[in-house]
């Protein structure tokens, strides 16, 4: 799986590694679309119109989305 970033106007993919998963515990099977969603909630902050967009919090740019493989 693999985040969608936007940054300096290019989208990058950026691996989930375990890193990133460490404070996330899941009770239950999930599936990549389920998990996209958790991380887009853990690893960023929405910003309400004008912004109305998902920033990381790491500052590394605009959370997108997610490809699953």
């Amino acid at each position: 799986m693999d985040l969608i970033i936007f940054a300096d106007n290019f989208y990058n993919l950026v691996p989930v590694t375990e890193a990133m998963l460490s404070n996330i515990k899941l009770v239950q099977e999930v599936n990549c679309f389920d998990l996209c969603e958790i991380l887009r909630v853990e690893l960023s902050t929405y910003f309400e119109p004008p912004l109305n967009r998902h920033i990381m919090n790491d500052g590394s740019g605009d959370f997108f989305g997610c490809i699953c493989r």
